[in-house]
């Protein structure tokens, strides 16, 4: 991927002494890659905010928001670029002079169309794509415009205490500096990761490698249908270890493909409906049944669709400095699918693509599809714990 803008100026005196910090970290190439990157953020709610101030901040060349919507009362719960006075503007218009105060520097770009509406062709025209609190089928879609235009994609939600960034490069090649090894290195180090080259540099006594990695993506619509990789279901101890907030995913996945977007309500319908879905996704990663308890399809269910700032800045953070470790090739990006738990503060990695591994002796037998739902109990919004008026 080439970045547009490569062809301006080199990064002036000026900015290298207000980036001074972050270039000592990452240094100047990379810190001129991201003065030359355009990036479109999609939907800005909470968790757009925490990553557009992570990138504005960081300098990148040029941001797109793109959000239809208007500002409500709920968004001033876990939004930072908004106040009362914005409620019933649209979103990106009303967080833009605040995000351009934050660094003038940032040529920022408003669009209050639906993304709904963008044909194909549109993502071709940025670096990085970055869509947040769509449903299943639009991140796919955008994802598969994404590849046709050979563009990184990032999709990225929030459920109250959870949160999650799928990451999809299609290809992605990146560098690290390790002292060099007496031993030589593979050729192929994981399914996804092979080494593409090895060069040489010397540093006083020591001498570095420069190791140029190659990382193979798949995208969303066959990770989400992936097993686990065989080292994570092998063992009862390993299988016990995966959060059931995979599961969950892509339950609510699977329950907006079949019902038009939307999230799971509390009626008795949409919960016998998700608890099936639950527990034959639940299956299909070969996963123990009893990790899947009732406790955690309640909460899950209690969380869909609110924000929280804490998991918004941490779910934000991650995805904004993966985003500038993939601009400026430096460091391993998320492979693919990152989680985040906010009851037990855990953000597991699952690299989720079609490599099937062989039958593992003594499986897990079938789950029979059991028709009673987990009733939410005291219903927030009913009162009652079957979700009934």
């Amino acid at each position: 991927m080439e970045a547009q803008g490569s062809t301006a100026q080199s990064i002036s005196a000026d900015e290298i002494a207000l980036y001074d910090r972050q270039i000592r970290l990452w240094g100047l190439k990379a810190q001129e890659k991201l003065r030359s990157a355009n990036i479109l953020l999609i939907t800005f709610k909470a968790l757009a905010n925490e990553i557009a101030k992570n990138l504005v901040l960081a300098g990148i060349g040029t941001l797109t928001i793109i959000d239809h919507e208007s500002v409500t009362e709920e968004d001033l719960g876990a939004q930072f670029f908004v106040t009362e006075e914005h409620v019933g503007k649209n979103r990106a218009q009303a967080a833009a002079p605040s995000i351009r105060a934050m660094n003038p520097r940032v040529h920022l770009h408003v669009d209050t169309d639906d993304v709904h509406t963008k044909q194909p062709d549109f993502f071709a025209g940025f670096d990085v794509i970055i869509a947040t609190e769509l449903d299943y089928a639009t991140y796919a879609t955008i994802n598969a415009a994404c590849r046709i235009a050979n563009r990184p994609f990032y999709a990225a939600g929030l459920h109250g205490f959870y949160g999650f960034v799928f990451v999809d490069l299609i290809a992605h090649d990146f560098v690290i500096e390790r002292s060099k090894s007496n031993v030589a290195s593979a050729t192929q180090e994981t399914p996804t990761r092979s080494i593409v080259s090895i060069t040489t540099k010397k540093e006083q006594d020591n001498v570095i490698e420069m190791v140029t990695k190659r990382e193979s993506y798949s995208p969303l619509i066959l990770a989400n249908t992936s097993p686990l990789p065989e080292d994570l279901t092998r063992l009862p101890r390993k299988r016990r270890q995966v959060t059931p907030l995979l599961t969950c995913l892509r339950a609510l996945w699977e329950f907006q493909k079949i019902s038009e977007g939307r999230l799971p309500t509390s009626s008795l319908q949409d919960l016998e409906s998700f608890t099936k879905l639950a527990r034959d996704r639940h299956h299909e990663l070969k996963l123990d049944i009893s990790t899947l308890d009732s406790v955690f399809l309640r909460t899950f269910l209690q969380n869909l669709g609110s924000e929280l700032s804490p998991v918004a800045a941490f779910v934000g953070g991650k995805l904004a400095q993966d985003v500038i470790n993939v601009l400026s090739a430096r460091e391993q990006p998320i492979q693919n699918l990152l989680l985040f738990d906010g009851e037990k503060s855990v953000a597991p990695v699952y690299p989720l693509h079609p490599f099937f591994p062989p039958e593992v002796e003594n499986a897990l037998p079938a789950v029979v599809p059991v028709a009673n739902p987990i009733l939410l109990d005291d219903d927030p919004i009913t009162g009652n714990a079957d979700g009934t008026d």
